[in-house]
């Protein structure tokens, strides 16, 4: 802005000077010294003009647009309301504010200490003390009844006072004031509503700002201005409570490292069958580090004595799996490994009825054959119900059957039963490809692979896409009729589960799975990178809900709205995924989560690492080492 003051004080400076120039005559000192204003002027017009065109913070953080009501704000698209703590009980715990902190709303808060000398609290707390002392005595001396309230406020005034006077606690007012945003009035109100009831579940009451919402708005700007001053009183204990920065601790006395607490380096130690359920679910990019994390939790999990199981669709688990002497079976249409999809446990308890146990194994061969042929209609349902049963049949598996002496049937014999049915051609002609022709190789021989290692890897990188779902909804199936037979701590571990969340029936079959694991002490572990996909699905969706712990790495934009509304993340959390590095992200435990970050020994390293250039290099060191044992 133009400042005519300057002007002023250039004219008296050089008027000055020009007074003392003898040489010059009255009326060219009057000339010259308008000359020079007249350069002043236009010099600073020049710069006024060059200051309006710059573009300054203030016009970078300043809203279009400000409307003040007496209940609220309207900050550009934004609706603002302040609220502020007017009272609070007599105990409060430590970390209580923390859910309002974690509470999926934007919103700014403040809160402000003002230190109070002690004397002049010791001096108050005196003469309190003193008229609570005299009117419990003036009770006693009536004989009317005894006051706990009174006496309680008089212990809790006499213990203030003392450490007071000891030094062990200070005095402090304090204001704390919570501004929410939101797009529209009704959705603040919600907004509001929800920071009020967790307050109030607390026994900390509050008050939403009246004609003073400008007030409100600016105590909670990051100016350290409190324009409202609300204040309450309070001692060092209560105010430190209310401290916001509170540390998620997720470590226990027993289980396994999962990792670094980000938010204070503690570590994240955790026993997953302690929890409701043992399922687990793991959501990532591809390389963020997610089969990195879950083979450094089966290494870990295996000094335990827990078994393993594994499927593997790109084989990224074999090295782990030879170096600790596991067992690494390859399924594909040429491998001598083979699956029969029509197995039954062998035993499941005595309270488990054997036509249960039929009946439970024609529903899951009839998912796998509606993958094979696809869609089909309620007519050829039945046929096929009626077929799988007679199939079993014809092997005498019945209801009164000795499941440990029979031997199931193959899909060859499905075939043949559906051949002898009325309107089965159709369904047999579907199948002749998974009996006789390319695909006959993979579902239809009798299972020739045991579990009987601690660590079991089932391998379908080799498989043609189109294959990839059947295979594992067999294995899977298998490992479920192994895990019913007897009963020890597992964990399964299905890698790339998307593959049997695309239909209905293999998502169905997953989700039965880990909703009845529990009862069998058995913990899924299900991890995807097409997040979309499986969470898109309602299977999907109950198989979030159905698992205790759930590890969140770096996502893709697309995915990330997706992730933090099944979630409920908070925006901060919503960004830490998008930018964290690889290895790093979210723990979710029960109730509990925090930021983790992966970390493994060098030898941990050496065994579960992805990276095809460690691998080319552990197996180079390998072969010198074998080449300098030949030469010794």
């Amino acid at each position: 802005m133009f400042d005519p003051s300057q002007l002023n004080k250039v004219d008296k400076t050089r008027a000055q000077e020009l007074d003392r120039a003898p040489a010059l005559t009255a009326s060219q000192r009057k000339e010259m010294l308008s000359q020079e204003i007249q350069t002043s002027k236009k010099a600073l017009e020049e710069e006024r003009v060059y200051r309006r065109g710059i573009v300054s913070v203030r016009d970078f953080i300043s809203p279009a647009s400000l409307e003040v009501t007496g209940s609220y704000i309207k900050l550009g698209d934004y609706f603002i309301k302040t609220i502020f703590v007017i009272e609070y009980p007599r105990y409060i715990n430590v970390g209580w504010f923390a859910p309002i902190i974690n509470l999926n709303v934007t919103a700014d808060m403040a809160i402000y200490f003002y230190p109070v000398k002690a004397p002049i609290i010791l001096k108050q707390l005196k003469k309190k003390v003193g008229a609570l002392q005299a009117g419990l005595i003036s009770d006693a001396e009536k004989g009317a009844p005894r006051d706990p309230l009174r006496e309680t406020a008089l212990r809790d005034m006499e213990k203030l006072r003392d450490d007071l006077t000891q030094g062990i606690e200070h005095f402090f007012q304090t204001a704390l004031y919570i501004t929410v945003y939101d797009k529209t009035l009704e959705a603040l109100d919600n907004s509001c509503e929800s920071v009020e009831n967790i307050l109030g579940s607390t026994l900390v009451y509050s008050r939403r700002v009246f004609y003073q919402a400008e007030q409100g708005f600016n105590s909670t700007l990051p100016i350290a201005s409190d324009d409202l001053q609300i204040l309450t009183n309070m001692n060092t204990s209560p105010a430190a409570s209310s401290f916001p920065f509170v540390s998620s601790d997720l470590t226990s006395d027993n289980g396994v490292l999962f990792g670094i607490n980000r938010h204070n380096n503690s570590l994240i130690l955790f026993d997953r069958f302690s929890l409701q359920n043992a399922n687990s679910v793991v959501f990532a990019t591809s390389g963020a580090g997610k089969s990195y994390a879950i083979k450094l939790e089966v290494l870990r999990s295996l000094m335990f004595g827990t078994e393993v199981i594994i499927i593997d669709p790109e084989r990224e688990y074999k090295h782990l799996c030879d170096a600790v002497g596991g067992t690494y079976i390859d399924v594909s249409l040429n491998s001598e490994s083979k699956i029969n999809p029509f197995d039954l446990p062998r035993s499941i308890g005595e309270d488990a009825r054997t036509d249960d146990i039929i009946r439970g194994a024609v529903i899951t061969v009839k998912g796998l054959i509606k993958l094979m042929i696809g869609d089909i209609t309620p007519e050829e349902d039945s046929i096929i119900d009626r077929a799988l049963l007679e199939t079993y049949a014809k092997k005498d598996i019945t209801a009164n059957t000795d499941l440990s002496l029979v031997e199931p049937p193959i899909m060859q014999d499905f075939a043949e039963i559906l051949e002898g049915m009325e309107n089965g051609e159709n369904i047999v002609l579907r199948l002749k490809k998974y009996t006789e022709g390319t695909f006959a190789g993979l579902l239809n021989n009798p299972t020739n692979v045991a579990m009987n290692n601690q660590l079991v890897a089932f391998s379908v990188r080799d498989l043609e896409d189109e294959l990839k779902p059947l295979a594992i909804y067999t294995i899977v199936n298998y490992i479920w009729n192994v895990v019913r037979s007897e009963t020890k701590r597992r964990i399964l571990v299905v890698d790339e589960a998307w593959w049997l969340m695309q239909r209905e029936d293999s998502a169905k079959f997953i989700f039965a799975l880990v909703k009845r694991c529990r009862k069998y002490y058995l913990g899924v572990t299900t991890i995807t990178q097409d997040v979309n996909d499986f969470l898109t699905s309602p299977y999907g969706q109950a198989i979030v809900n159905n698992s205790s712990l759930q590890l969140l790495m770096k996502q893709s934009p697309a995915a990330a709205s997706l992730i933090q509304k099944t979630f409920l993340l908070t925006e901060g959390e919503k960004y830490l995924l998008l930018e964290c590095g690889v290895g790093e992200g979210i723990f979710f435990a029960g109730a509990k989560h925090a930021a983790i970050r992966v970390v493994a020994s060098y030898s941990e390293d050496q065994l579960i690492t992805s990276d095809p250039r460690q691998l080319l290099e552990i197996e180079q060191a390998k072969k010198e080492f074998e080449q300098s044992l030949a030469r010794e």
